[in-house]
């Protein structure tokens, strides 16, 4: 009995997900509402932003010079989370982190492949490329998430 509880949370904690699955089950799907956050979000902060075929919608300030990254490229990005109001959720220092391309949010997948190395740019994701219609890791459910990426290198 002592080992069924640990046993039990664990199991739990993988079947979730990470995500917070209380009383509604059904995903939410804010694909529309997202879509027109975002854009008003451009529009008022004056943003030259591309959007692509799966609704995330990127803006290159710089495109730098060096190797261009694919799904599946192990990268080095210092990088600032924020929220729609500006809130920051997340952030490196200026020496980024070394990840991956396949182990990030479906945002980062695709979004960090616009850039070369040494490039710099934002990365504005609606929730159905981030973490979805459930609150999950302290994100609620639904939201946009906008990052200030720089692509230190593609290694």
């Amino acid at each position: 009995m002592r080992y069924l509880m640990p046993l039990l949370l664990c199991v739990m904690l993988v079947s979730c997900g990470g995500e917070n699955n209380s009383e509604n089950t059904e995903p939410i799907d804010y694909r529309q509402q997202n879509d027109s956050d975002i854009q008003a979000y451009i529009k008022t902060n004056n943003i030259e932003a591309q959007k692509s075929d799966s609704g995330l919608y990127y803006a290159i300030e710089e495109a730098g010079n060096g190797t261009r990254p694919t799904t599946t490229s192990d990268v080095t990005v210092a990088y600032k989370g924020y929220f729609l109001n500006q809130k920051v959720f997340d952030q490196s220092d200026e020496n980024g982190i070394t990840f991956n391309l396949q182990q990030v949010i479906k945002g980062w997948t695709e979004g960090i492949t616009y850039f070369n190395e040494g490039g710099k740019g934002l990365l504005l994701i609606p929730a159905h490329l981030g973490y979805g219609s459930f609150d999950s890791y302290g994100i609620p459910g639904g939201s946009v998430l906008i990052f200030e990426i720089d692509l230190i290198s593609v290694n």
